[in-house]
């Protein structure tokens, strides 16, 4: 058994199983009212004390529809590495303190015949936008596999054509972007809500000063629109507004929920 150990546990999140599933509870806590039925999220990365509370806005309006995913594909920048397209680990599980998920093996050999398709554990190994995911995903779905999927240089038209098949109704797709990074307070206010207009419109034309993830929600707004989607913000904040934070150099995060008109999930 091949596993890749969590990289930023302790730093990001909490090592402690205890305190992260506790942390985890207190913030999953279930909408009042469930209307729709995700089939998508856009979530943020940064640490849980600056961005956690806007991810688990999103992640909550799981908490009664986890158990209809069988899989997750979870798209994120690569941070540390540049290369050509995207990269995919060969391990078979990612580890967080939570325990073991498992990998879906069979879309990773698919899409490793693809030539803008790197198999690299290396890439994986440091990379943080994936790993503060999973506790939350581990919290929300019962049992699932992963398919972590790290872009590079790639067109989001050619990988949204790498994932129309791969996007069935079992399947999740999250993700992973910050917005705007180190402005001034209102400066990045300014910023990442024009930011947020052009996402509402179903643009794909963010880059990444806008998004450090933009190729992942380009990707995603190209499919949305196509399969007749509809997207609703459900949080924004940026760093300065946490207790934490800096208003002199602050990071923007947005959650987003993806449905299909008409779908609602279960009471």
């Amino acid at each position: 058994m091949t596993i890749r150990v969590p990289a930023v546990a302790g730093r990001f999140y909490q090592a402690s199983p205890f305190e992260l599933s506790k942390l985890l509870s207190q913030w999953l806590i279930t909408p009042d009212k469930t209307t729709a039925l995700p089939r998508a999220l856009i979530v943020p990365h940064a640490g849980y004390i600056f961005s956690g509370k806007v991810a688990a806005r999103a992640y909550r309006w799981l908490k009664r529809t986890g158990h209809l995913y069988q899989k997750v594909i979870l798209i994120g920048p690569s941070h540390y590495y540049a290369f050509e397209g995207c990269a995919l680990p060969s391990v078979q599980y990612f580890a967080t303190p939570l325990g073991h998920v498992q990998i879906d093996v069979t879309s990773v050999e698919k899409l490793s015949h693809f030539d803008d398709i790197v198999i690299s554990d290396h890439i994986h190994e440091l990379e943080h936008c994936l790993e503060v995911q999973l506790p939350f995903l581990q919290s929300c779905l019962p049992e699932f596999t992963l398919l972590p999927i790290l872009t590079g240089d790639i067109s989001p038209i050619r990988l949204a054509e790498i994932l129309d098949t791969l996007w069935q109704n079992n399947t999740l797709l999250v993700i992973s972007s910050d917005l705007s990074h180190y402005h001034p307070y209102a400066d990045a206010q300014d910023i990442d809500h024009r930011t947020l207009k052009v996402i509402e419109k179903f643009d794909p034309s963010l880059t990444p000063q806008q998004a450090c993830g933009a190729t992942g929600i380009n990707t995603l707004l190209l499919l949305a629109k196509q399969r007749g989607y509809d997207l609703k913000q459900v949080e924004y904040k940026n760093s300065g507004d946490m207790a934490a934070g800096d208003k002199e150099r602050v990071v923007g995060y947005v959650s987003y929920l993806v449905s299909a008109p008409g779908e609602a999930s279960p009471e």
